[in-house]
């Protein structure tokens, strides 16, 4: 794991130093640098060491004097190595240098070969051009700018800023799409003219100009998988795959753990890594004061049952105000998820006794494993209700509950199931996760957007190939939830300790196979992650596998009331919202009084505003 940063065009050595020093945190092991002043391309890294610690110093080149740095790990290097090893000359035991030598025989068809959670730039001296790629899921960011004729590509947004070309605009069109979706969905950012490179992409920059090519995408890899035929074969194929996954990601030469949260994905994990590992796995949670938050205890009794040596930790009012300040100081663009917080100081913890950690991201959007899921077989229901009744009945009678800052309270619940109820499934999801609705937008906002506010989404799958209206939900969630939010999340609250983090997950064969079966080895009836717990069930047992989902959320609402009040008011006062010209102080306010009077829950949208305006005195100003 490392930050990666560089340009081709203007700039000197003392430009690449000052950029490469805001991606410290990514790599505080070491630093490496490489320029070639002739051709004006200049290439630096921040090394967190995992592979070959002592030997596997970056940037590395080939035989032709290719020029390679990466962030993150090649699940598959040995293979490759062992592939190549009779035509090249290897001088380290990195799976870097493996990317150097497999460019020589597959050009810019190398990304094809990866195998891992990665962000990689080459630099191909003879021809002129460098190439930049993100892993299939996007579990690595890489970001990039082209200003005056400079190419600029980084790991995080700070370093393109750090160049002395880089313009800090603010991109209002991505500021409506973060407003909806917390969070602003590749390709674009918070900044105009500054891009992040989609997953499952390559890019090569030659010449002054810009060739994009997708490498990966799980719909067409999900059409090569032999289709199982009858459930047991499937969870007897799940569990091969999942056992290769694992045993693959425990690949380290430093000390390695798991998250665990107590809910059957993370649980998942810790089983297959303790099979495969014969000391004591290291695991790690973290709980809430707060009861209905707190789902620790479930994390214990897995670490029983496992055996496994763990280690958990209670998130309080005094870690609120430690973190706060600094992880959204740290933060480059806008992320409205809550969570980040409590997974800031999970890595905390993990960090001081590990160095890579196991998680169970990627699990919920591919075995349809979110409660929206089940709202999205109710709402087919829903609809047949006579319209009448559900506009002058249902809604009014919905409408007058009164608002809890529980964990998912039934008011809470049913107030959301009916946003986007006229929308297409997958903006029906966005409208149940996601912040603002477009109709929301009209009242919040004091500029006119150039086009209509509403759920524009930049599929990654070809058109035309979704099954069933679940599989279209999934969609979304693989090529935007989890990219933009999940994996983001995990990556910066991670990185801001120098923690590596794995999705086992989210291997390309384990996910190409789990995507491919039909919906019902998911979803059947009203039970989420059917398969998963089929096959899990006998090993953890039913209080583990079979428990409602609980995702890992703090208890925003009440901090909104309570702890972050003075915070809240302080960043959305109508004088500052005015001087800024984005949004209607007086609508502001009226949320801000129906939150804490108790009237209404919204802590979506209050913390969204929140986060932006903490991300715009910080970054935008």
């Amino acid at each position: 794991m490392c930050g990666i940063t560089g340009f081709i065009g203007k700039g000197g050595a003392d430009d690449l130093r000052r950029m490469n020093n805001t991606l410290i945190r990514r790599g505080p092991d070491a630093e490496g640098y490489f320029s070639d002043d002739a051709a004006r391309a200049h290439i630096a890294v921040r090394r967190l060491a995992i592979i070959d610690v002592a030997g596997g110093a970056q940037p590395i080149a080939n035989e032709d004097g290719t020029v390679v740095v990466l962030n993150g790990e090649i699940y598959n290097y040995r293979d490759l190595r062992r592939r190549m090893a009779a035509r090249h000359v290897f001088k380290t035991a990195s799976d870097t240098e493996v990317i150097a030598h497999l460019y020589e025989e597959k050009g810019d068809s190398l990304a094809e070969e990866l195998e891992g959670m990665f962000a990689f730039a080459l630099w191909d001296r003879r021809a002129g051009k460098i190439i930049i790629a993100r892993d299939r899921f996007g579990e690595k960011p890489l970001y990039y700018a082209v200003w005056n004729g400079t190419f600029v590509f980084g790991s995080e947004i700070k370093a393109l800023l750090a160049h002395p070309d880089a313009r800090r605009e603010l991109d209002r069109e991505s500021l409506l799409q973060y407003l909806q979706y917390e969070c602003v969905p590749a390709p674009r950012t918070i900044f105009s003219g500054i891009n992040k490179l989609p997953a499952g992409h390559i890019l090569t920059f030659q010449n002054g100009e810009i060739k994009l090519r997708r490498y990966w995408d799980i719909e067409s890899a999900a059409k090569n998988v032999v289709p199982p035929t009858d459930a047991r074969e499937a969870a007897e194929r799940l569990d091969q795959l999942l056992s290769r996954a694992v045993q693959k990601m425990l690949m380290s030469d430093v000390p390695l753990g798991v998250f665990l949260s107590g809910g059957i994905d993370s649980s998942t994990v810790a089983y297959y890594a303790q099979k495969h590992t014969v000391n004591k796995i290291k695991t790690f949670s973290i709980g809430f004061q707060e009861s209905s938050f707190d789902e620790s205890s479930y994390a214990g009794r897995v670490a029983v049952l496992l055996d496994t040596d763990h280690t958990a930790a209670l998130f309080s009012e005094c870690h609120l105000r430690d973190l706060l300040p600094s992880l959204y100081e740290y933060l480059d663009e806008p992320l409205a998820d809550p969570s980040l917080l409590p997974t800031a100081l999970l890595s905390r913890i993990t960090r001081r006794r590990v160095t890579v950690a196991l998680g169970g991201d990627g699990a919920d959007e591919l075995f349809f494993g979110y409660p929206t899921f089940q709202a999205e077989k109710i709402f087919a229901l829903y609809r047949r209700i006579p319209r009448v009744l559900r506009e002058r009945l249902i809604r009014p009678l919905i409408d007058r509950l009164p608002a809890s800052s529980r964990y998912l309270a039934p008011d809470y619940r049913l107030k959301r199931f009916l946003r986007g109820a006229d929308e297409s499934p997958e903006a029906r999801h966005a409208a149940w996760i996601g912040a603002f609705t477009p109709q929301d937008l009209a009242s919040l906002l004091i500029w006119k957007p150039a086009w209509k506010p509403g759920f524009h989404m930049e599929t990654r799958f070809p058109s035309g190939q979704t099954r069933d209206t679940l599989s279209r939900a999934g969609q979304f969630y693989l090529s935007h939830y989890l990219e933009g939010d999940i994996l983001a999340k995990v990556d910066r609250a991670s990185m801001f300790y120098g923690l590596e983090t794995r999705a086992p997950f989210l291997d390309p064969a384990l996910a190409a196979f789990v995507y491919s079966l039909p919906s019902a080895y998911k979803l059947r009836g009203l039970q989420t992650k059917y398969l998963l717990k089929k096959l899990m069930r006998p090993r953890l047992g039913r209080d583990i596998t079979d428990r409602a989902k609980h995702g890992f959320q703090p208890p925003i609402a009440r901090w909104l009331r309570q702890e972050l009040s003075g915070l809240l008011r302080e960043h959305l006062n109508p004088d500052t919202l005015r001087r800024d010209g984005l949004f209607n102080p007086a609508y502001v306010a009226q949320l801000i009084d129906r939150h804490q009077n108790g009237k209404a829950d919204l802590r979506k949208e209050l913390w969204t505003l929140l986060v932006f305006q903490i991300w715009r005195s910080r970054w935008y100003t």
